[in-house]
């Protein structure tokens, strides 16, 4: 017991150590002209906060606040300053919206949704995974959380389906396991692509790029934007994987026949399924329509939440015990205010000059491929979108726009391979430590698919996405 206890306290020093040493390295080096000690000292908080979240010896939320508390201790920021993340409403929306996600799996309906598609779809393995797919891509409308829509709704189902066919990690992960982990996950990521609520760091990069270019990137204009390039590759990523991943099992009729038995077993819906439905097509209508009757997007997602609480669907004390969505709401408020106090202290802007000289002279156009390959694979070193997000949008985004390119063309681009970019690895954004820890897929397969799919997510997006947002008159 004692030597195992010396071994995890080893493990988590050595976890220690990058963070310290990335705070201290820069914390040592003078601070550039036009950039005061106090700017320099909370970009050395900020990056062994980032290097924290990727190594994590202690949970992600845990590290942004100390690194918040630190930011306020040593007077890189005054405690108002340092705190104002947690009044921002953005970050109160992403809250409210885990809140109705706990609404949406406590009345079952996201079940009930999964099962009508599986119903409808699902008499073939590749049409089986389609409905799996169809049931994010709805869910992923209202909730912006794609670890709660993998691991309240899609995550168990999966499972089931695939132990229902006698597939479970080991000899027979092949049948179907393995295929339907390796399908959901990879078109998670698109899905995660095209919508704003798609996961919890979209509504930063809005946030992010609108700071930089004075551009919007409201609901209906991220979605509008994205229907095009996500549509395709939600067409070709399962054929893909169909292709080079097949699963033994190519006809499941007993699928449907297993969703008719849960949905009779569910019964009609009830009342308060019935009002879930109408809080999560309000809300969806709300954020689509919010150019029309300026509402602004955390207000909606409030209402919907009172709503909630006033009907008795969601109590008081679940919302309490919505751990996910509190982590969420540290993590979220403290990167917010100090990456914003980054770009305040111009640091942001020294970063871009710095890099754009690499680039200096050459056009637009590959000066933003060979930058854009460079931010979609630098994602092999992080281990959530968030992390990566926070980081590296900001300073690319203004090397991309410092070489010419157009803004919305920039912007886009960056918030759409920040997601899809979470396909390369098992940890590349939450839900993937979700399905590959199901055992069903090997580290390197996950790794080859994950790789392959890259290769047929990015043609899309830059051949088809810019094609798209050109007849759009993006830019």
């Amino acid at each position: 017991m004692q030597k195992r206890f010396e071994h995890l306290q080893g493990r988590l020093l050595l976890k220690w150590c990058p963070v310290v040493f990335a705070g201290l390295a820069i914390a040592m080096i003078p601070p550039p002209a036009g950039i005061t000690p106090e700017g320099w000292r909370l970009l050395a908080i900020f990056v062994a906060t980032i290097v924290g979240s990727i190594f994590q010896p202690i949970p992600g939320a845990a590290v942004v606040l100390l690194g918040v508390s630190a930011a306020a201790l040593t007077g890189a920021l005054p405690v108002a300053q340092a705190l104002g993340g947690y009044a921002d409403p953005i970050v109160w929306m992403v809250l409210a919206a885990f809140f109705i996600s706990r609404g949406m799996v406590n009345t079952g309906l996201g079940r009930r949704i999964a099962f009508l598609f599986i119903r409808a779809l699902g008499h073939r393995s590749l049409g089986l995974g389609y409905a799996l797919i169809c049931t994010d891509a709805l869910l992923a409308m209202v909730i912006p959380s794609n670890a709660a829509r993998a691991g309240g709704v899609l995550f168990p189902i999966t499972k089931s389906l695939a132990e229902a066919y006698d597939s479970k990690p080991g000899p027979t992960a092949a049948r179907l396991g393995a295929f339907l982990i390796c399908l959901v996950y990879q078109c998670e990521v698109v899905i995660c692509a095209m919508f704003l609520t798609g996961q919890a760091s979209n509504v930063l990069i809005a946030k992010f790029a609108q700071e930089i270019t004075g551009k919007t990137l409201s609901y209906s204009q991220w979605a509008l934007a994205a229907i095009v390039p996500g549509i395709l590759s939600l067409l070709v990523v399962p054929q893909l994987i169909y292709r080079v991943f097949p699963p033994e099992v190519k006809q499941t009729p007993a699928a449907a026949g297993f969703a008719r038995g849960e949905l009779k077993r569910m019964g009609a819906m009830s009342g308060a399924e019935t009002l879930m439905l109408l809080i999560f097509l309000l809300v969806a209508s709300l954020w689509m329509t919010s150019s029309l009757h300026g509402i602004h997007y955390a207000v909606v997602a409030l209402l919907g939440i009172c709503v909630l609480l006033l009907s008795g669907v969601l109590k008081w004390e679940e919302m309490l015990g919505e751990k996910s969505a509190w982590d969420v709401f540290i993590w979220y408020g403290g990167l917010v205010r100090m990456a914003e106090a980054l770009g305040e202290a111009g640091i942001t802007r020294q970063f871009a000059e710095a890099a754009a000289s690499f680039t200096a002279g050459w056009s637009w156009a590959p000066a933003m491929a060979v930058l854009l390959f460079i931010y979609f694979y630098s994602h092999y070193g992080f281990a959530s979108i968030t992390a990566h997000v926070t980081a590296m949008y900001t300073p690319f985004l203004v090397v991309i726009l410092a070489a010419g390119a157009p803004p919305y063309l920039a912007l886009l681009s960056l918030a759409a391979f920040s997601n899809l970019n979470a396909s390369l690895t098992h940890y590349g954004t939450t839900p993937a430590p979700i399905y590959f820890g199901a055992g069903y897929v090997k580290q390197q397969t996950w790794w080859r698919l994950g790789l392959l799919t890259s290769l047929a997510n990015i043609p899309i997006w830059v051949v088809a996405g810019f094609a798209w947002w050109k007849i759009l008159g993006l830019w």
